[in-house]
């Protein structure tokens, strides 16, 4: 199967500082602490238990952003990804959801070849989980949301059957191939860095990751092994139309970003006797709480 993972580079929300906006109203992502997007690493999973079952099968990691991205791309390399593709340009800054989902599949129609695309239902630092969906319309594709795991695949009827997670409970579909599934946090955590591979993509780097230092010793290293090249593609390369990319193609704007902390008025000490339960609930209910 040749299966393909949207994968994110996303500022950690649990250290947003002052610097966190620009003047312009953007996300300052170069002035936050970034992690690989937690429910993308559920995708990866999946499409990892995929080549498993069925030998042959490649993965390749697309992400769109600044060119420290290439990190989730590394990333993903340890943990059993073939190859990726980082997405990285000036014009392309500030996009939102829809410019976004554009560019991204401007990518994927580059790659060509794919039967499954696998993402993270949402992105921790905006929580739309409109990307995905956004993607499968632009790409004429079913989609399956939601996704808590692939219970089977007939690579030769081409269909697929899903296990989802919706209000209400769990419901199991049946989907045609190609398609793109958006997959849930509660699904399978992504299993640990292999050793082996991190030492064999360890240097791994996209072309905007290197400097004139070092552009000697990595064309050296390229050149012996050339897997260590991550394929790096700006708007050009992905015939992305300029109006529809970037703040150009992107009709809404992020207004704050800002750091709430909950803090209790006061606190109360309750022990287990059937009083104490009792008149908590009562409480509850009181306030309307809960009931």
């Amino acid at each position: 199967m040749k299966i393909v993972v949207l994968a994110k580079q996303v500022p950690d929300t649990r250290n947003v500082g002052p610097d966190a906006m620009t003047p312009e109203g953007t996300v300052n992502r170069a002035a936050l602490p970034a992690v690989f997007n937690p429910e993308d690493l559920n995708a990866l999973e999946q499409a990892l238990r995929l080549k498993e079952q069925f030998p042959g099968s490649t993965i390749s990691v697309v992400t769109m952003g600044l060119p420290k991205s290439a990190e989730v791309i590394r990333e993903a390399l340890y943990r059993g990804a073939d190859a990726g593709y980082v997405v990285t340009d000036r014009c392309l800054g500030g996009a939102d959801t829809l410019a976004t989902s554009y560019t991204l599949s401007q990518a994927i129609r580059k790659i060509g070849d794919f039967d499954i695309i696998l993402g993270g239902r949402q992105a921790i630092d905006g929580d739309t989980a409109q990307v995905g969906p956004q993607i499968a319309e632009k790409l004429g594709l079913t989609q399956v949301t939601y996704a808590e795991e692939i219970l089977s695949v007939d690579p030769e009827n081409k269909k697929i059957v899903i296990k989802r997670h919706i209000d209400g409970g769990v419901e199991t579909v049946e989907a045609p191939l190609p398609l793109v599934v958006t997959v849930n946090g509660s699904a399978a955590p992504c299993r640990p860095r292999n050793a082996k591979r991190v030492m064999k993509y360890k240097n791994a780097t996209a072309a905007a990751e290197r400097t004139p230092a070092t552009a000697e010793k990595y064309a050296a290293l390229i050149a012996k092994k050339p897997f260590l090249d991550i394929t790096q593609w700006g708007a050009a390369d992905i015939d992305a139309d300029p109006a529809q990319i970037g703040k150009a193609g992107s009709p809404t704007n992020v207004k704050a970003v800002q750091n709430i902390v909950f803090k209790a008025k006061d606190s109360r000490t309750m022990t287990s006797s059937d009083a104490d339960v009792e008149g908590l609930i009562i409480e509850l209910l009181n306030e309307k709480i809960i009931g």
